[in-house]
């Protein structure tokens, strides 16, 4: 019977039979994707420089239609929040 260093050798062996037939095979196409993914990014790049040329240096930022959501320490807009007292569960003793 096999223990678990013979197993390992023996996997490590196939792995590497494995590799040395794909390996080249896996690596073209890694370089592959990797200057796609580059020509994109730069594609990208080059259309926002453009967009922004076209929009020209004074032109008023894009607005996007939204809701307003207040930050820290900022006072609430909008609809009143029930505060703690109120959220609908009456107070320890009390019977309604």
């Amino acid at each position: 019977m096999f223990g678990l260093s013979e197993l390992a050798v023996i996997l490590i062996v196939v792995i590497a039979l494995i590799l040395a037939r794909k390996g080249p095979e896996l690596a073209r196409n890694a370089g592959k994707s990797a200057r796609i993914l580059k020509a994109e990014a730069q594609a990208m790049k080059r259309a926002e420089q453009e967009e922004a040329q076209a929009r020209g240096a004074d032109a008023s930022p894009r607005i996007i239609q939204g809701e307003a959501v207040a930050g820290p320490g900022a006072p609430a807009t909008g609809p009143e929040r029930p505060s703690a007292d109120t959220d609908g569960i009456p107070p320890q003793g009390s019977r309604a």
